[in-house]
């Protein structure tokens, strides 16, 4: 299994081999850029490499990793110098070829992007298949570019974007009722099902005036949503406006979704850098192409990338009824590189300029939640559910965070109203069960429901460790101590090194007459207890307080009865 060294570590062995870079020249760039480009920082790859390169002019797996960090960092003509020279000697990659065909498709030369296919530059089958459409379309041969497109979509797996593709290349040329075919078509493959698929349809059915289609099409597909853009659309088809075909406009935008489709196909089955290279071409193909910008920024995020992931969440445009999601998602990343005031400074702004759409005050309560400043969390939730006017059935999750954020606040009457709230709305709900039952048994209150409500819960999600913990505690806690050992042992296993469930396993062990192994496990506690967001919830004096003189003498410092006696008393 590949294992990630932690961003201390990788950046003390970075400042270590770019020491030995200046040393020993090409191969300490060369180990510099490799370990940059395990832990996918493009930019120090691409320095690192580059330097490499200057002191090893002709060296293919150089200059293979200086065009793979650029094209990953957006830099698609610098990389495109280097794959030049790969290609002159003799050597090639799929990444160096792509971003050739990427140069030369938005410079126009579809001639030469043909020429390259038929030379056998492959980028591969697919890319090959659908660039040839869109190539020949570039070029104004139309018949070609239909042939091409069904030979992509009789490829075994490639159906789908064959058609999809097809479909586009119809609608941009006016050829609306053979779209339609394809849109309409009750199994042509997933990709004309995906949200852009729906929209060029809906807009293929707009402008054949099949209004009454287009408006049952979006409320089929995207419900009673209060996302802008569908929002938007759903106004324009009711007041009988036409809506204008804009999913595409030439030659190029069709390239640039060839490499963004393939990029949205590979996202679901293996996220990560071959993902964001072709979302990086679909990019500078079309750099307005407002899903490749946050497409690109999700995957930076999920690398670590931050400040990449900033700069492409930023790309978007506030005029864009997409804006509030990279704003969101901008705010995401903030917070995950540690910078909370500008993080919180992004939402109060998104608060302002995008008041009415619940999920902003949501993902603002989320936050505040986060940062411990509950008041803040609970009117945020407020606004939101007065938005959402309590009807939806996600509701449920809003109203389970604000349970939470009154809780933190100490008004368990609230608190409690909401969790109820949540679980009218959603049974079943593990979270809510779980939350709920556990706080019962840390306030000593229906003590047999809260007992319910876990099993429940446990039942659901065998494998969460938070959760099988509170089955064991509120077994303990109605002096079922011999049933609760099993479960606290299992919640250990899950959590091995959570200062909480150690603590718990300890005083259950202690329950059971098992001491010497309770002073072990609240040992272990204390030795996690600066561990994760749990160690909030950890007393570490109480702990200490356990080991010197026993759980037993502790009750009784608390004003409640030893467990003997407890026990005894059933």
């Amino acid at each position: 299994m590949r294992v990630k060294t932690s961003t201390a570590v990788t950046g003390a062995l970075l400042m270590l081999l770019a020491t030995q870079a200046t040393a020993e020249g090409v191969s300490g760039a060369y180990l510099a850029g490799r370990q940059a480009l395990y832990d996918q920082n493009y930019a120090a790859a691409s320095g690192y490499f580059t330097q490499a390169l200057t002191r090893d002019t002709s060296n293919p797996e150089i200059m293979q990793d200086v065009v793979l960090a650029n094209v990953a960092l957006g830099q698609i003509e610098r990389a495109a110098v280097v794959a030049r020279k790969l290609e002159a000697d003799g050597n090639g990659s799929q990444v160096a070829r792509m971003a050739l065909a990427a140069v030369d498709a938005r410079a126009g030369a579809y001639g030469k992007v043909l020429a390259r296919i038929e030379d056998g530059k492959h980028m591969g089958e697919l890319i090959d298949g659908l660039a040839r459409g869109w190539a020949f379309l570039g070029k104004g041969e139309m018949t070609a570019a239909l042939a091409a497109f069904e030979a992509a979509s009789e490829v075994k797996g490639s159906r789908a974007f064959g058609l999809y593709h097809k479909a586009l290349a119809l609608s941009l040329v006016g050829d609306l009722e053979a779209a339609n075919a394809i849109f309409s078509d009750p199994a042509p493959g997933s990709l004309l099902q995906t949200r852009r698929g729906v929209i060029a349809h809906l807009k293929v059915l707009s402008q054949l005036n099949r209004t009454e289609e287009a408006l049952k099409l979006l409320k089929d597909r995207f419900g009673d949503t209060s996302d802008p853009e569908i929002v938007a659309l759903r106004a324009d088809l009711e007041a009988g406006n036409k809506l204008r075909f804009d999913v595409l406009r030439d030659a190029q935008d069709g390239m640039a979704e060839v490499y963004f489709t393939i990029a949205g196909a590979l996202i679901g089955d293996a996220p990560g850098a071959d993902t964001l290279l072709f979302a990086r071409v679909a990019q500078y193909l079309r750099p307005d192409h407002v899903d490749a910008s946050l497409l690109v920024a999700r995957l930076l995020e999920d690398m670590g990338q931050y400040d990449g992931a900033t700069e492409a969440y930023r790309a978007v445009p506030q005029d864009h009824p997409a804006f509030h999601v990279a704003e969101l998602g901008r705010a995401d990343t903030l917070r995950a590189a540690g910078k909370n005031d500008a993080a919180v400074e992004v939402l109060e702004q998104l608060a302002k300029t995008h008041a009415d759409l619940p999920v902003v005050h949501t993902a603002r309560g989320d936050l505040m939640r986060s940062l411990e400043r509950f008041d803040d969390a609970i009117a945020a939730y407020d606004k939101a559910l007065e938005l959402r006017e309590g009807t939806q059935s996600r509701d449920w999750f809003i109203y389970y965070t604000r349970g939470i954020a009154h809780e933190r606040t100490d008004n368990w009457e609230a608190s409690e109203a909401d969790f109820r709230r949540a679980l009218e709305i959603s049974p079943d709900e593990p979270n809510v069960l779980n939350y709920l039952g556990y706080s019962l048994v840390e306030k000593g209150r229906k003590l047999d429901e809260a007992l319910e409500m876990i099993e429940r819960a446990a039942a659901a999600r065998p494998d969460s460790g938070y959760i099988v913990d509170s089955l064991g505690w509120v077994l303990f806690r109605l002096g079922r101590y011999d049933e609760a050992v099993p479960h606290m042992e299992r919640a250990t296993e899950l959590m091995s090194i959570d200062p909480v469930v150690n603590d718990h396993l300890g005083d259950v062990y202690w329950a059971v007459g098992r001491k010497l192994e309770a002073e072990f496990q609240w040992k272990r506690a204390l030795s996690f207890i600066d561990h994760g967001d749990a160690a909030q919830d950890a007393d570490p004096d109480r702990i200490r307080r356990k080991l010197d003189v026993g759980l037993d003498t502790v009750l009784v410092e608390e004003g409640a009865k030893p467990l003997s006696v407890a026990h005894d008393g059933g």
